[in-house]
């Protein structure tokens, strides 16, 4: 495929859910800007500058004013069979699909003793079963093609934790463990899987709710945090030359990092008891050594060695 440094997505053809507005939208646009044809899926919502377009359509139309091309797909990821008529749209316009960005979200905050299952099905329907509909939908054309670029939207209130948003956490973890496992699926493929933990200032990150926000944590900082600078790193992660795969990145404000899942290098005694274990946590717990495993068989070496 014909590409150049300045448009090296030129031919392929980008999925992005919730693209109708902040990061999805900062995310179609920079992947328009590096070549590719873009599909921006949202809600029929419309758009505030003009009742008569939708969100998705206003974006589509800022692409395609710029000399882009794009067009727009209303659906709820969360509903069945939504991630096929997305891609079928996409394979009925551009003949392919090369880039699955799942973004599509939603909040229902509240501690967890006044949520019910309504709004944790909603929570995980859209983060967690959208993101599988779409993907699948999308893999056969990239196994076919023999390249793909996926990317996930996690988040570190499900990394590291946050009090009053469970259903969130869950799914944004959730997404992590479908992404680490089609990686590992693809492997010695060229088709990519990794996840984002992005910090922007979007209308969802900052609105009002139960839950701890990252406005209320780092003030005015979180002004200078543009959906933009997010959009950069996905944009390599899609790039043809980029061959990380199954990797989490926390992305914000110009900051670009990798998050990493540590084992401590741990405690052995065959056949001990829960009172063994209590006497020794302080060397469970002990992180003057630390093991980065990247796959499980990575994992089963730790303990391959100290079992031997």
């Amino acid at each position: 495929m014909n590409t150049t440094d300045d448009l090296p997505l030129a031919g392929r053809v980008a999925v992005v859910s919730g693209a109708g507005a902040g990061l999805g939208r900062a995310h179609a646009r920079t992947l328009a800007a590096m070549g590719a044809s873009v599909v921006i899926n949202d809600l029929p919502v419309p758009s505030d500058a003009d009742p008569g377009v939708t969100i998705a359509e206003a974006v589509a139309a800022e692409i395609r004013a710029v000399g882009g091309a794009a067009i727009a797909v209303h659906a709820s990821v969360a509903d069945a069979g939504a991630g096929e008529r997305i891609v079928e749209k996409a394979i009925d316009a551009f003949s392919r699909v090369d880039i699955v960005v799942n973004n599509a979200g939603i909040l229902r905050d509240g501690p967890l003793r006044k949520r019910d299952r309504a709004d944790w099905e909603a929570v995980i329907g859209v983060h967690v079963h959208g993101a599988y509909e779409l993907t699948r939908a999308a893999w056969p054309y990239m196994l076919d093609a023999g390249f793909g670029r996926v990317v996930v939207t996690s988040s570190a209130a499900g990394i590291y934790g946050t009090a009053n948003n469970a259903s969130y956490g869950t799914a944004k973890m959730g997404v992590v463990g479908m992404a680490r496992m089609l990686a590992a699926e693809a492997a010695g493929t060229d088709i990519n899987v990794n996840a984002i933990a992005p910090l922007a200032l979007t209308a969802m990150s900052s609105s009002g709710g139960d839950r701890d926000r990252a406005a209320d944590v780092i003030g005015d900082l979180f002004q200078r945090m543009p959906a933009e600078q997010v959009s950069q790193t996905v944009g390599w992660l899609c790039h043809p030359d980029c061959d990380v795969t199954g990797r989490i990145f926390a992305v914000g404000g110009g900051r670009v990092a990798e998050v990493l899942v540590t084992e401590t290098r741990g405690w052995v005694r065959p056949g001990h008891t829960w009172r063994d274990v209590r006497d020794n946590w302080d060397s469970v717990t002990d992180r003057g050594e630390l093991h980065v495993p990247v796959h499980i068989s990575d994992e089963l070496q730790l303990f391959m060695a100290v079992l031997g």
